[in-house]
Protein backbone atom coordinates (compact mmCIF):
# COMPACT_ATOMS: atom_id res chain seq x y z
CA UNK A 1 0.00 0.00 0.00
CA UNK A 2 1.15 3.52 -0.78
CA UNK A 3 2.68 5.25 2.14
CA UNK A 4 2.40 8.86 2.64
CA UNK A 5 5.00 10.57 0.46
CA UNK A 6 3.51 8.36 -2.02
CA UNK A 7 0.02 9.70 -1.63
CA UNK A 8 1.67 13.41 -1.31
CA UNK A 9 3.76 12.81 -4.40
CA UNK A 10 0.47 11.68 -6.30
CA UNK A 11 -1.72 14.78 -4.97
CA UNK A 12 1.17 17.18 -5.96
CA UNK A 13 1.00 15.89 -9.33
CA UNK A 14 -2.68 15.98 -9.55
CA UNK A 15 -2.93 19.33 -8.19
CA UNK A 16 -2.41 21.57 -11.35
CA UNK A 17 -4.60 19.61 -13.56
CA UNK A 18 -7.29 19.49 -11.27
CA UNK A 19 -7.57 22.77 -8.83
CA UNK A 20 -9.69 25.64 -10.59
CA UNK A 21 -11.17 22.93 -12.91
CA UNK A 22 -14.98 22.14 -13.55
CA UNK A 23 -16.16 18.38 -14.25
CA UNK A 24 -17.63 18.50 -17.43
CA UNK A 25 -18.50 15.13 -17.78
CA UNK A 26 -18.03 11.97 -14.95
CA UNK A 27 -17.73 8.16 -15.85
CA UNK A 28 -17.98 5.73 -13.15
CA UNK A 29 -17.74 2.50 -15.07
CA UNK A 30 -18.67 0.07 -12.67
CA UNK A 31 -20.89 0.47 -9.17
CA UNK A 32 -18.34 0.03 -6.70
CA UNK A 33 -14.44 0.15 -6.43
CA UNK A 34 -13.42 -1.58 -2.54
CA UNK A 35 -17.06 0.37 -1.36
CA UNK A 36 -20.14 1.69 -3.55
CA UNK A 37 -19.75 4.94 -4.54
CA UNK A 38 -22.01 6.99 -2.83
CA UNK A 39 -25.52 7.67 -3.89
CA UNK A 40 -25.98 10.29 -7.09
CA UNK A 41 -21.98 10.23 -7.17
CA UNK A 42 -21.59 11.46 -10.64
CA UNK A 43 -24.52 13.81 -10.73
CA UNK A 44 -23.39 15.47 -7.72
CA UNK A 45 -19.63 15.81 -9.03
CA UNK A 46 -20.59 17.14 -12.30
CA UNK A 47 -20.53 20.54 -12.75
CA UNK A 48 -18.93 21.27 -9.71
CA UNK A 49 -15.71 23.15 -9.55
CA UNK A 50 -12.31 21.69 -7.75
CA UNK A 51 -11.40 23.96 -5.33
CA UNK A 52 -8.26 22.33 -3.65
CA UNK A 53 -6.82 19.46 -4.16
CA UNK A 54 -5.47 18.09 -0.26
CA UNK A 55 -4.54 14.85 1.67
CA UNK A 56 -5.00 13.83 5.04
CA UNK A 57 -3.23 11.01 6.14
CA UNK A 58 -3.41 8.38 3.86
CA UNK A 59 -6.10 10.44 1.65
CA UNK A 60 -6.47 12.70 -1.31
CA UNK A 61 -9.49 15.40 -1.12
CA UNK A 62 -11.06 17.52 -3.66
CA UNK A 63 -12.42 20.33 -2.40
CA UNK A 64 -15.42 21.14 -4.48
CA UNK A 65 -17.64 24.11 -4.76
CA UNK A 66 -20.63 22.48 -3.49
CA UNK A 67 -19.64 22.06 0.07
CA UNK A 68 -18.65 18.25 -0.76
CA UNK A 69 -15.38 16.90 -0.57
CA UNK A 70 -14.16 14.36 -2.71
CA UNK A 71 -12.61 11.44 -0.42
CA UNK A 72 -9.98 9.36 -2.16
CA UNK A 73 -8.03 6.53 -1.04
CA UNK A 74 -5.71 4.17 -3.43
CA UNK A 75 -6.03 1.45 -1.94
CA UNK A 76 -3.12 -1.24 -2.76
CA UNK A 77 -3.10 -0.65 -6.90
CA UNK A 78 -4.94 2.36 -7.52
CA UNK A 79 -3.28 5.16 -9.90
CA UNK A 80 -4.21 7.73 -11.57
CA UNK A 81 -3.72 8.85 -15.19
CA UNK A 82 -3.31 12.42 -16.13
CA UNK A 83 -4.23 13.09 -20.16
CA UNK A 84 -3.39 16.53 -20.91
CA UNK A 85 -5.39 18.54 -23.67
CA UNK A 86 -2.49 17.64 -26.34
CA UNK A 87 -3.12 13.94 -25.60
CA UNK A 88 0.48 13.57 -23.26
CA UNK A 89 -0.22 11.09 -20.60
CA UNK A 90 1.27 11.35 -17.11
CA UNK A 91 1.22 9.09 -13.94
CA UNK A 92 2.04 11.02 -10.93
CA UNK A 93 3.87 8.53 -8.48
CA UNK A 94 4.29 6.07 -11.02
CA UNK A 95 6.61 3.74 -9.28
CA UNK A 96 8.14 0.21 -10.92
CA UNK A 97 7.08 -2.47 -8.25
CA UNK A 98 3.23 -1.25 -8.15
CA UNK A 99 0.75 -3.64 -9.87
CA UNK A 100 0.21 -2.35 -13.77
CA UNK A 101 -3.48 -2.56 -15.06
CA UNK A 102 -4.97 -2.02 -18.50
CA UNK A 103 -7.91 -0.02 -19.99
CA UNK A 104 -10.44 -2.91 -18.48
CA UNK A 105 -9.17 -1.61 -15.18
CA UNK A 106 -10.15 2.52 -15.75
CA UNK A 107 -13.08 2.36 -13.24
CA UNK A 108 -13.40 6.24 -13.08
CA UNK A 109 -12.96 9.22 -15.92
CA UNK A 110 -13.07 12.99 -14.68
CA UNK A 111 -13.19 15.15 -18.41
CA UNK A 112 -12.33 18.63 -16.99
CA UNK A 113 -13.34 22.18 -18.04
CA UNK A 114 -9.97 22.46 -19.39
CA UNK A 115 -9.14 19.91 -21.58
CA UNK A 116 -7.86 17.53 -18.74
CA UNK A 117 -8.95 13.67 -18.63
CA UNK A 118 -8.19 12.22 -15.07
CA UNK A 119 -8.16 8.40 -15.23
CA UNK A 120 -8.70 6.17 -12.09
CA UNK A 121 -7.54 2.77 -12.47
CA UNK A 122 -7.38 0.12 -9.65
CA UNK A 123 -6.86 -3.46 -10.26
CA UNK A 124 -7.70 -4.98 -6.97
CA UNK A 125 -10.45 -2.39 -6.39
CA UNK A 126 -9.15 -1.81 -2.76
CA UNK A 127 -9.32 1.95 -3.28
CA UNK A 128 -12.36 3.88 -3.11
CA UNK A 129 -13.98 7.09 -3.58
CA UNK A 130 -16.57 9.12 -1.53
CA UNK A 131 -18.46 12.48 -1.33
CA UNK A 132 -18.75 13.95 2.68
CA UNK A 133 -19.53 17.36 3.56
CA UNK A 134 -16.94 19.37 4.06
CA UNK A 135 -18.60 20.49 7.63
CA UNK A 136 -18.53 17.27 9.04
CA UNK A 137 -15.03 16.02 7.17
CA UNK A 138 -13.54 15.20 10.63
CA UNK A 139 -16.07 13.60 11.97
CA UNK A 140 -16.84 11.59 9.23
CA UNK A 141 -16.52 7.67 9.16
CA UNK A 142 -13.06 8.53 7.71
CA UNK A 143 -11.56 10.55 9.82
CA UNK A 144 -13.23 10.72 12.74
CA UNK A 145 -11.08 8.21 14.55
CA UNK A 146 -7.56 9.56 13.14
CA UNK A 147 -4.63 11.17 14.81
CA UNK A 148 -2.80 14.30 13.99
CA UNK A 149 -1.17 15.08 11.08
CA UNK A 150 2.99 13.88 10.76
CA UNK A 151 3.56 16.92 8.49
CA UNK A 152 1.28 19.31 10.61
CA UNK A 153 1.98 22.13 13.04
CA UNK A 154 0.40 19.23 15.32
CA UNK A 155 3.43 16.71 15.36
CA UNK A 156 6.32 17.78 18.31
CA UNK A 157 7.56 16.23 20.99
CA UNK A 158 5.40 17.63 23.68
CA UNK A 159 2.36 16.01 21.45
CA UNK A 160 4.46 12.94 21.35
CA UNK A 161 4.83 12.85 25.27
CA UNK A 162 1.32 13.29 25.71
CA UNK A 163 0.03 10.50 23.41
CA UNK A 164 2.85 7.69 24.53
CA UNK A 165 2.29 8.68 28.39
CA UNK A 166 1.78 5.57 30.30
CA UNK A 167 1.49 3.34 26.99
CA UNK A 168 3.42 -0.04 27.68
CA UNK A 169 3.23 -1.00 23.91
CA UNK A 170 6.02 -1.35 21.63
CA UNK A 171 7.21 2.54 20.45
CA UNK A 172 6.84 1.23 16.90
CA UNK A 173 3.50 -0.33 17.41
CA UNK A 174 2.34 2.88 18.82
CA UNK A 175 3.73 5.03 16.27
CA UNK A 176 2.04 3.15 13.89
CA UNK A 177 -1.45 3.97 15.62
CA UNK A 178 -3.26 5.25 13.03
CA UNK A 179 -5.48 6.94 16.07
CA UNK A 180 -2.57 8.55 17.33
CA UNK A 181 -0.35 9.30 14.27
CA UNK A 182 -2.36 9.75 11.33
CA UNK A 183 -0.12 8.34 7.93
CA UNK A 184 3.04 6.54 9.43
CA UNK A 185 3.85 3.57 7.32
CA UNK A 186 6.09 0.49 8.22
CA UNK A 187 9.08 2.08 5.66
CA UNK A 188 8.91 5.49 7.80
CA UNK A 189 8.73 4.54 11.19
CA UNK A 190 11.43 2.31 10.81
CA UNK A 191 13.72 4.99 9.07
CA UNK A 192 13.02 7.65 11.83
CA UNK A 193 13.68 5.20 15.22
CA UNK A 194 17.42 4.36 13.45
CA UNK A 195 17.61 7.98 12.67
CA UNK A 196 15.81 9.04 16.43
CA UNK A 197 18.34 6.16 17.97
CA UNK A 198 15.39 4.70 19.53
CA UNK A 199 14.81 0.38 19.85
CA UNK A 200 11.57 -0.34 18.27
CA UNK A 201 10.54 -2.68 20.86
CA UNK A 202 11.38 -0.20 23.87
CA UNK A 203 7.86 0.88 25.48
CA UNK A 204 6.54 3.81 24.19
CA UNK A 205 5.73 5.57 27.67
CA UNK A 206 9.60 5.47 27.88
CA UNK A 207 10.66 8.44 25.88
CA UNK A 208 11.88 10.91 27.75
CA UNK A 209 11.17 14.84 26.43
CA UNK A 210 14.60 14.91 24.61
CA UNK A 211 14.05 11.75 22.92
CA UNK A 212 10.70 12.70 21.95
CA UNK A 213 11.39 16.04 20.40
CA UNK A 214 13.91 14.12 18.58
CA UNK A 215 11.65 12.03 17.49
CA UNK A 216 9.08 14.28 16.22
CA UNK A 217 12.24 16.15 14.01
CA UNK A 218 13.08 13.12 12.55
CA UNK A 219 9.99 12.09 11.70
CA UNK A 220 9.21 15.39 10.24
CA UNK A 221 12.67 15.29 8.16
CA UNK A 222 12.47 11.37 6.77
CA UNK A 223 8.81 12.12 5.14
CA UNK A 224 10.16 15.43 3.52
CA UNK A 225 13.24 14.11 2.17
CA UNK A 226 10.73 11.25 0.75
CA UNK A 227 8.51 13.70 -0.30
CA UNK A 228 11.41 15.79 -2.31
CA UNK A 229 12.24 12.85 -3.55
CA UNK A 230 9.44 11.75 -5.06
CA UNK A 231 8.09 8.88 -2.86
CA UNK A 232 10.38 5.74 -1.54
CA UNK A 233 9.37 3.39 -4.03
CA UNK A 234 11.57 2.88 -6.82
CA UNK A 235 10.99 4.50 -10.12
CA UNK A 236 12.60 3.47 -13.46
CA UNK A 237 13.57 6.35 -15.75
CA UNK A 238 15.99 6.35 -19.16
CA UNK A 239 18.91 8.57 -19.53
CA UNK A 240 19.34 10.68 -22.25
CA UNK A 241 21.40 8.05 -24.05
CA UNK A 242 18.14 5.32 -23.86
CA UNK A 243 19.92 2.90 -21.07
CA UNK A 244 17.44 2.32 -17.65
CA UNK A 245 18.43 4.40 -14.61
CA UNK A 246 17.07 4.18 -11.59
CA UNK A 247 16.05 6.73 -8.54
CA UNK A 248 15.59 5.34 -5.35
CA UNK A 249 14.58 7.11 -2.21
CA UNK A 250 18.07 5.83 -0.13
CA UNK A 251 17.23 4.17 3.35
CA UNK A 252 19.57 3.80 6.06
CA UNK A 253 17.69 0.35 7.51
CA UNK A 254 14.92 -1.15 5.49
CA UNK A 255 15.50 -4.17 3.70
CA UNK A 256 18.78 -3.79 4.49
CA UNK A 257 19.24 -6.87 6.89
CA UNK A 258 22.88 -8.19 7.45
CA UNK A 259 24.09 -4.74 6.06
CA UNK A 260 26.24 -2.44 7.75
CA UNK A 261 24.61 0.44 10.31
CA UNK A 262 25.22 3.50 8.15
CA UNK A 263 25.28 5.75 11.41
CA UNK A 264 27.83 7.50 11.90
CA UNK A 265 30.73 6.15 14.09
CA UNK A 266 28.54 2.62 14.46
CA UNK A 267 29.80 -0.76 13.97
CA UNK A 268 26.63 -2.78 14.23
CA UNK A 269 24.73 -4.60 11.60
CA UNK A 270 21.29 -4.27 10.34
CA UNK A 271 18.99 -6.56 11.91
CA UNK A 272 14.94 -7.89 10.58
CA UNK A 273 12.54 -8.42 13.35
CA UNK A 274 8.85 -9.45 12.96
CA UNK A 275 6.52 -7.07 14.94
CA UNK A 276 2.46 -7.31 14.80
CA UNK A 277 3.41 -9.59 11.75
CA UNK A 278 5.35 -7.08 9.54
CA UNK A 279 9.42 -6.87 9.29
CA UNK A 280 10.83 -4.07 11.47
CA UNK A 281 14.59 -3.35 9.81
CA UNK A 282 16.88 -1.59 13.07
CA UNK A 283 20.61 -1.80 14.04
CA UNK A 284 20.42 -3.06 18.29
CA UNK A 285 24.30 -1.42 18.32
CA UNK A 286 22.93 2.48 18.45
CA UNK A 287 19.39 2.28 18.21
CA UNK A 288 18.57 1.61 22.57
Amino acid sequence: MPELPEVETVRRGLEPAMTGARFMAVEARRPDLRFPFPADFVKRLTGETILSMGRRAKYLLGDLSSGDVLVMHLGMTGRFLITAPDGHVEEPGEFANEVKGDARHDHVVFRLSNGFTITYNDVRRFGFMDLVPRAGLETSRHFKAMGIEPLGNELSGEAIERLFDGKAAPLKAALLDQGLIAGLGNIYVCEALNRAGLAPERAAGTLTGKQAAELAAVIRDVLEEAVAAGGSTLKDYRHTDGSLGYFQHRFRVYDREGEPCTTARCKGTIERLVQAGRSTYWCRSCQK
